[in-house]
């Protein structure tokens, strides 16, 4: 398995990944104009040529940004696919100089492992939010919110 930034080219295998999750109500759907526009944010893991991860470190400001879009195939969990992907972005953000980092989240014990803590969604900036609106489940959110300092 390889990890590497995402190319313009795997983005639509990377919104049949993202939306499979989405429906089943695991994350927040992501149309295409979004994985576009926010292509250089994404990490993919890859398997013989083949796309069995994404995850992106979305910067929201000088002292925050956001792991988001986390997901692997089926048939290919539970093999450290999506914990490496978060040490990839996380290794980016403490390269750019990011104090911290954050999620919202279904997985607090997948994050936990990696030194994330829950933290309240009132303590976040509200630029935080700004995709929530499009979520079907605003403005009652059940996601977990946890920060990892660098």
């Amino acid at each position: 398995m390889i990890l590497r930034k995402a190319k313009l080219a795997d983005a639509e295998e990377m919104h049949t990944i993202l939306n499979k999750y989405a429906e089943a109500g695991l994350m927040l759907a992501r149309p295409r104009s979004l994985i576009y526009e926010c292509i250089r944010d994404f990490v993919i893991a890859e398997t013989d040529g083949e796309i069995v991860g994404t995850a992106a470190l979305h910067i929201l400001w000088e002292d925050l940004a956001e792991i988001r879009a986390l997901a692997v195939k089926e048939g290919f969990r539970k093999e450290g696919i999506g914990r490496k992907m978060v040490e990839y972005c996380l290794r980016e953000a403490g390269d750019l100089g990011l104090p911290k980092v954050f999620t919202l989240t279904y997985q607090q014990g997948f994050f936990s492992k990696l030194g994330f803590k829950v933290i309240g969604k009132e303590n976040m900036p509200q630029k935080v939010w700004k995709e929530c609106i499009n979520c079907p489940k605003f403005p009652n959110c059940d996601e977990v919110c946890m920060e990892l300092s660098l």
